[in-house]
């Protein structure tokens, strides 16, 4: 039921790729499985609010979401992340 629509994409050396927007819908943990775009899942190392790390986002905060197993290169503005009901995100 989660769904975002990234906003940005950067890379934090040594940490991982980092998406960015605003949650439109459901709950993201730290942990879950997310789909980029639809494709394989991918697992959510940490999130960040306004440089605050947090454990759980909710529809309407603004979001930083690391990825630490994928490239930038894979991600990007405009992609959805979405987990939950939006279609499960099987692990890659």
């Amino acid at each position: 039921m989660f769904k975002l629509t990234v906003e940005d994409v950067f890379v934090i050396k040594n940490r991982g790729v980092v998406a960015t927007g605003r949650v439109e819908s459901g709950t993201l943990r730290v942990g879950d499985t997310v789909s980029i775009n639809g494709g394989p899942g991918v697992p959510v190392d940490a999130i960040e609010s306004f440089r605050k790390s947090i454990d759980e986002a909710t529809a309407g905060d603004n979001i930083g979401v690391l990825f630490k197993s994928i490239d930038k290169g894979q991600i990007d503005r405009g992609a959805v992340l979405t987990a939950g009901s939006y279609g499960e995100a099987t692990p890659i």
